[in-house]
C-alpha cells in the first residue's frame, strides 16, 4: 500500500473510514430503499416507492460504490502527493454539492444535530468531517515531502 508522508489521519479516514461509510450507504440506497428514503424525510416517504425512485436510488448506490472504490484504490495506488490533492479537490467540491442537497430541509438541518437520525449524521457532520479534511490537506496541513521515487523525479544538480 503506497501512501504520502502525511498525518495518520488521512490514511485512516481516507483509505478506510470515508469508503466504509460510502459502502454503508450504498447497501442502504440499493437494498434498503424505503429506511433510506425514511431516513432522509419521512413525511414525503410512502410504502410504495415508484419504479423511478427506486432507479434513482440505485444509480445513487452505484455513484456511492464508485466513490468508495475510487477514494479507496487510487489513494493506496500511489505516494504522489499531487494525485491525492487532485482526486480530493473534486471531492471537496462534491463536499458542498451533497451539503447543498439537504438545504431544502430548511437551514436547521445544517447544525440543530438535536433531530439528527443517523441519516442526517451522514449527511451534515461527517460531510463537515470529510470537506475539513480535505481542506487541510489541500492547504498542506500535515503534508509533508513526497517519497523517494514516488512521484516527480527530483531535480539533479
Amino acid at each position: 500500500m503506497a501512501s504520502p508522508n502525511v498525518h495518520w489521519w488521512y490514511t485512516i479516514f481516507l483509505m478506510y473510514i470515508e469508503p466504509v461509510s460510502a459502502l454503508v450507504g450504498a447497501f442502504y440506497a440499493i437494498f434498503q430503499q424505503y429506511e433510506y428514503l425514511s431516513m432522509t424525510h419521512s413525511p414525503s416517504t410512502s410504502l410504495a416507492i415508484p419504479m423511478s425512485t427506486s432507479i434513482v436510488l440505485n444509480q445513487l448506490g452505484n455513484l456511492y460504490l464508485f466513490f468508495a472504490m475510487v477514494e479507496a484504490l487510487v489513494l493506496r495506488s500511489t505516494s504522489d502527493v499531487a494525485v491525492w490533492r487532485a482526486l480530493l479537490l473534486p471531492m471537496l467540491i462534491a463536499d458542498f454539492g451533497h451539503l447543498a442537497t439537504v438545504g431544502p430541509l430548511g437551514w436547521s438541518v445544517y447544525y440543530d444535530i438535536t433531530n439528527y437520525n443517523a441519516m442526517d449524521w451522514g449527511n451534515v457532520p461527517f460531510v463537515y468531517l470529510g470537506a475539513t479534511t480535505r481542506v487541510a490537506f489541500l492547504l498542506g496541513i500535515g503534508v509533508g515531502e513526497a517519497r523517494k521515487g514516488a512521484g516527480r523525479k527530483e531535480k539533479q544538480r
